[in-house]
């Protein structure tokens, strides 16, 4: 197939590593990409990988590139695009398209769009109350309690979101967000984080498998919220987890099967019932309360970093399975497969990240972690640039930088060669998590 891929980070970089591994060689464009996207195209066996320079949120542009090229599918990788609306300008002229139009790609865009939809499908989750002024929020924030849960109520790129004990701490969010518009006042949730991937039709849904994602910068979950610094996947605690209802699920098939039925499958049919069906990747984050699974939140499409440490256990053929969700056909695909394997990708961020990144910054030894065994490199923000005597190098160009990604064959495995290969790289400044996956790996 003739695939065009939107986006430059390493969420997108991980999608095309999946479509290069599989045996059909498909010719794909990224656009925009990133360096080690672009670096790809030699590192692969099968298949061809470009990169263009096009405006991903523009949905004439991005149209009419899918159109004179002969493009069969479009993945959209982040949620600018969605919310932007190309995905509708893709389908209105029949272009199958891996991504919801821009009213469905509100359970994303908008936090209040989310809870609505929750609470007409009945959908566990939280309570929440919007809030559109300081004394508004502060009354909510006094009615819920510590920890303290602000939420910005459009997209704010993985930094909207506070959780705090600190009330001045969650009124100065409220009020900075306050800005842009209304911010959501949730109560808090305690329990595991879960991330699941569902892929959808608009009728029909599809798991993938599991992941769990760190948010915190530091160690120890402790300080601020980030994109996320790190993930793994599978999850084997979930046999143990309590299902709610005084036992335990018993295994991980047994949760899915419970987010697909009470979660998932309703969002969806509220959504086709509204006319805005809901088309290619729903992400449930969740969280496991005494009183059973709660959702946190919905994204509109592959979450970053879960993607990368799901897509390289999956064996079942990428490319099969977007395109299914992109016609319509998920009903007669079986449920996707995944190895055994341990993954565990690890994030390298930039200094003064998530406030104030240094970019601009050489990197240097990313061929030396990637000859790591069962390692591989995911590029989130570089770019090969001129030193200005005629050499080029790689370079940092925003706050996350790199995914070392590692599988193996159990944790202990994967986090021994991620973080062997984390060690080879250098960036001035350049700061990461020691404690991903650590307590699994024990």
């Amino acid at each position: 197939m003739k695939i065009l891929v939107l986006g430059s980070g390493a969420r997108e970089h991980a999608i095309i590593l999946a479509l290069l591994a599989e045996e059909a060689a498909h010719e794909i464009t990224a656009a925009p990409g990133n360096a080690g996207i672009a670096a790809s195209a030699t590192s692969s066996a099968r298949g061809s990988v470009d990169t263009i320079a096009l405006d991903p949120t523009d949905p004439s542009v991005v149209t009419d590139y899918a159109l004179d090229n002969g493009i069969d599918l479009v993945v959209v990788g982040p949620e600018a695009p969605l919310v932007a609306g190309v995905a509708d300008r893709l389908r209105a002229r029949g272009i199958p398209v891996f991504g919801p139009g821009r009213q469905a790609a509100q359970l994303e865009g908008s936090k209040t769009f989310a809870k609505r939809i929750m609470e007409a499908a009945n959908v566990p989750t939280g309570r929440a109350t919007l809030a559109d002024t300081l004394e508004a929020a502060e009354r909510t924030l006094d009615e819920f309690g510590a920890p303290y849960v602000v939420k910005a109520d459009g997209l704010a790129a993985g930094k909207g979101v506070l959780v705090t004990e600190d009330r001045a701490a969650a009124l100065a969010h409220a009020a900075h967000y306050l800005q842009q518009g209304p911010v959501l006042i949730e109560e808090f949730l305690d329990g595991q984080e879960v991330s699941l991937f569902l892929l959808s039709d608009g009728t029909n849904v599809l798991p993938l498998s599991p992941a769990q994602d760190y948010k915190r910068l530091h160690d120890g979950d402790a300080g601020p919220n980030t994109g996320g610094m790190g993930a793994y996947s599978p999850l084997p605690w979930l046999a143990d987890a309590a299902d709610g209802r005084g036992g335990t699920f018993g295994g991980e098939r047994a949760f899915v099967d419970e987010v697909v039925e009470t979660i998932a499958l309703p969002t969806v049919r509220q959504l086709a019932d509204e006319q805005t069906p809901f088309i290619g990747l729903l992400y449930a984050g969740l969280i496991l309360t005494s009183r059973g699974i709660r959702v946190i939140e919905f994204n509109a499409r592959f979450g970053d970093p879960e993607t990368q440490v799901v897509l390289p256990r999956l064996r079942t053929p990428l490319s099969g399975l977007l395109l299914a969700a992109a016609t319509g056909g998920l009903g007669s695909v079986e449920r996707p497969d995944f190895s055994s394997d341990a993954a565990v990708t690890v994030v390298l961020a930039s200094e003064g990240y998530p406030e104030a990144p240094v970019t601009g910054r050489p990197i240097e030894g990313v061929d030396d972690a990637a000859s790591v065994p069962g390692v591989h490199v995911a590029h989130a923000a570089t770019a090969v640039v001129d030193d200005g005597s005629g050499v080029h190098h790689l370079a940092a160009t925003g706050g996350r930088v790199l995914n070392v990604v590692a599988v193996g064959g159990d944790f202990a495995d994967a986090r021994r060669r991620a973080y062997d290969a984390l060690g080879r790289i250098r960036l001035e400044g350049g700061q990461y998590r020691t404690d991903i996956a650590a307590r699994v790996a024990q």
